[in-house]
């Protein structure tokens, strides 16, 4: 349920646009990296003071500036100072409980989004808040916590190849959301092995653990979809280019990112069917199961009746029963016992019920 509601207890009474961060602490130290570079030259260092950024606000570079780490508000809000963010931007940038969405404010544009990815430990399904400012020539994406699925566009700024050098903030913005769109397929395969190997297991012979694995899968696909679902609206707004600080080439980029954003919903839409009708899979197998059951219990003790009857007659304690006395009586009710007993199952066998 952690995953779903962030406690916002903290923000209750405060004005509009009051920096609180809201989530957990999942770095220990807030770091700030910067990367400028054009077509001829390319600079990477860490930011100490936040005042070194100032410069590359109106540069002819293009300049990332990332941000690790969200729970130093004042960082964050000498940051916005620093590029004229507005503090109800700032305050969607620290909300990590904040829905897709996407702000357009004169001289840039925010974009929120859910970076998600798999725990090294447990492959258990984790979302990130990732924040990403788009100026003219400027960059900064804020995420909670080191480590993220950048690393590829890193290696494409460093080694200069591709348009990434020669074109502007817009493209590099567009990079980052695609390559977290990109890891959204990474996740879907894993849920898709675990619903396949589930889905052989509730053909097969479903345990008391299945339905709790079935509930698990589906609460990580209404985790995925309330993470991924508000995104097509996002990446829809940017293919549009109401935008002037969204070329009309790189329009085209975002197209592509929205078909894959659409492309992860159809999928998401399909896995949650699978799970839906694995789960009327899975009652119909207890229910037949316990069917089986029954109609065995019932045709032994079907069976058992006259012979419980016949045993209860004989059992009575009068004093003037004549079978009783007679020198084959046992072995008769023996043979007469099992005589029904073979009738009855040969008429259950004829009739199939066996």
């Amino acid at each position: 349920m952690a995953r779903f509601i962030k406690k916002v207890s903290a923000k209750a009474g405060l004005p509009p646009g009051t920096l609180v961060h809201i989530g957990e602490r999942m770095a220990e130290k807030v770091a700030v990296t910067l990367i400028d570079y054009d077509s001829d030259h390319i600079e990477e260092r860490e930011i100490i003071d936040v005042n070194e950024c100032l410069p590359f606000k109106d540069t002819s570079t293009i300049s990332w500036i990332n941000v690790a780490g969200l729970h130093d508000t004042e960082l964050v809000e000498s940051l916005g100072s620093c590029f004229g963010l507005h503090p109800l931007h700032l305050e969607d940038i620290l909300n990590t409980g904040g829905r897709p969405k996407i702000e357009d404010y004169d001289d840039y544009i925010l974009v929120v989004l859910k970076m998600l990815y798999l725990t090294d430990d447990s492959d258990e399904i984790a979302a990130e808040h990732l924040s990403l400012v788009i100026g003219k020539n400027y960059v900064i994406s804020f995420q909670e916590e080191y480590g993220d699925v950048f690393d590829r566009v890193r290696k494409l700024i460093r080694n200069g190849k591709g348009r990434i050098k020669r074109e502007g903030a817009d493209y590099l913005a567009y990079l980052l959301i695609d390559a977290v769109v990109d890891n959204y397929f990474n996740v879907m395969e894993t849920v898709g092995e675990a619903i396949e190997d589930m889905e052989e297991v509730v053909m097969g012979r479903p345990g008391r653990e299945t339905i709790h694995v079935i509930h698990k899968l589906k609460s990580d696909l209404i985790f995925l979809r309330k993470s991924i679902h508000p995104l097509r609206e996002v990446i829809s707004d940017l293919e549009r280019g109401e935008s002037d600080l969204i070329r009309q080439t790189t329009e085209v980029h975002f197209r592509d990112v929205y078909d894959h954003v659409i492309q992860v919903m159809d999928t998401l839409d399909t896995y949650r069917d699978i799970l839906s009708n694995m789960m009327d899979a899975y009652l119909s197998s207890l229910s037949n199961r316990m069917n089986e059951i029954v109609k065995v219990l019932t045709i032994f003790s079907t069976i058992f009746i006259p012979l419980t009857f016949l045993a209860g007659v004989y059992g009575m304690n009068f004093r003037y029963l004549p079978e009783l006395r007679w020198h084959w009586a046992y072995p008769v009710f023996w043979l007469v016992s099992i005589a029904l007993a073979g009738m009855m199952l040969a008429v259950f066998k004829k009739k199939k019920w066996l």
